[in-house]
């Protein structure tokens, strides 16, 4: 950038909630100016940056009426407006991660043809247009469908197991992918700025809440074979450069029963998965984020102890004003380091925070975490 980080460049980011919002604590330590669009007028950003405009992300003239007068633009959230933000690039405002990059990711099924593409291994896939193709699906059952955009945290994923579930389907374009069993999720970071410098961040394994279908606890770094982290590190440094990304990149992967790595899903983006870098790494996913697209030298990676993160999501049968339960008792536990993410509501399964567990026993960080799972709750 041909400006300076000394309070002269102004930065936008399309999405204001907790993911902008710990990118603003990192953005405050470069005195960089941030300004946020979100739909949300009580967005957890909307009192920690320097200008807030309340409307919607999908809407041309809002998202290029808010960045027109910007010198960089990122997202804490895919589902933008991305012609707006390719007029805004030929205009000369830069946007990280790249509109094309965003385009491709919106949809499920670009993204899908884009690792066939690449020879990137990922589950086979058939795309599909309506639920009547189900019916002559060459994916045979089990398979997983998911609708090509607009999925989000679980949501636009159903499971086919028999005929019958044909039904209940969605309608709308989607693909169809083979139900893998697999042995464990993981998940890498990768970096790339323009200068085209790549790191990754150690690999990271994940667990998923069953009714949610969202990520709920986290354990870094892996324990794995260290050829298994390996491959999914370089895996990872390949899609990064592939797209030829600047910001960061959040590599979903399936580790099946026989070894085999198969990539699930990306986010051009700081992710859950990463959370735990805030504490457990040296340079935390949001700073490395900021590193990139200012084209800066990436940050180091490593991990400085064992991390375990919890997500903090909303309790089932609760929908109302926040209240959190046990905050007392997990803060009286060693490492224990709490994030609320300032959202007024809560409702089943959403994100209202997440906890990190360090310890340089890996087994009780583990412990506590489940302690803290265990402990904390959000009500009404």
């Amino acid at each position: 950038m041909a400006k300076d980080f000394y309070g002269e460049l102004q930065l936008g980011i399309l999405g204001g909630g907790q993911l902008g919002r710990m990118l603003i604590q990192e953005a405050i330590n470069l005195n960089v100016n941030v300004h946020v669009l979100d739909p949300d007028k009580n967005a957890p950003c909307r009192n920690l940056c320097n200008s807030f405009v309340c409307g919607p992300l999908n809407d041309f003239d809002t998202v290029y009426t808010f960045g027109k007068g910007l010198d960089m633009i990122t997202i804490e959230i895919e589902k933008v407006n991305v012609d707006a933000l390719e007029k805004l690039e030929e205009e000369g405002v830069v946007v990280y991660p790249q509109s094309r990059i965003i385009r491709l990711i919106q949809d499920k099924g670009l993204q899908k043809q884009f690792f066939k593409q690449n020879d990137i291994p990922t589950a086979p896939f058939q795309l599909i247009s309506s639920k009547e193709n189900l019916r002559q699906a060459t994916i045979s059952l089990p398979y997983i469908q998911k609708l090509r955009k607009d999925g989000y945290d679980g949501r636009g994923v159903k499971k086919i197991i028999s005929e019958t579930d044909i039904d209940d389907a969605f309608e709308a374009p989607s693909l169809i992918e083979q139900w893998i069993d697999f042995d464990k999720e993981l998940a890498v970071i990768v970096s790339r700025n323009d200068d085209g410098d790549v790191a990754t961040f150690p690999c990271v394994e994940m667990e998923f809440n069953p009714e949610a279908n969202l990520v709920e606890f986290l354990i870094s770094p892996s324990n794995l074979p260290l050829e298994i982290q390996q491959r999914a590190e370089q895996l990872a440094k390949k899609i990064a450069e592939d797209l030829q990304i600047v910001g960061l990149l959040a590599v979903e992967l399936f580790l099946t029963k026989d070894g085999q790595l198969l990539v699930n899903e990306l986010a051009p983006r700081p992710h859950n998965s990463g959370h735990q870098s805030i504490e457990g790494n040296f340079t935390s996913q949001f700073a490395q984020h900021l590193r990139a697209i200012f084209n800066l030298p990436p940050g180091n990676t490593a991990a400085r102890t064992n991390a375990v993160m919890v997500n903090l999501l909303g309790e089932a049968g609760y929908d109302g004003l926040a209240r959190y339960e046990g905050i007392e008792e997990i803060l009286a536990l060693e490492g224990v380091y709490l994030h609320l993410y300032g959202k007024k509501f809560t409702k089943p399964f959403r994100k209202m925070g997440h906890v990190c567990i360090i310890n340089e026993d890996r087994e009780q960080a583990i412990s506590t975490a489940r302690k803290v799972q265990q402990t904390l709750r959000v009500i009404t």
